[in-house]
């Protein structure tokens, strides 16, 4: 996800403090949290994805899901 988009969801996070946020805005702060969501899912898959555990004997085990 670009910085652009996770500093807009501080800057929409500040703003609700101050004040409720209109409709327009809410919508917009729910859909970049959602992409921010799927986005960290994505890459804590790919991570686990390619994650071994290692046995004592040295041998070399695929992470099942």
């Amino acid at each position: 996800m670009e910085q652009k988009k996770i500093d807009r969801i501080s800057e929409l996070t500040r703003i609700s403090r101050e004040r409720e946020l209109t409709e327009d805005e809410q919508k917009e702060r729910a859909a970049l949290r959602r992409e921010y969501i799927d986005s960290y899912k994505a890459s804590l898959t790919g991570i686990l994805d390619n994650t071994y555990i290692q046995n004592p004997d040295g041998s070399k085990q695929k992470l099942k899901p």
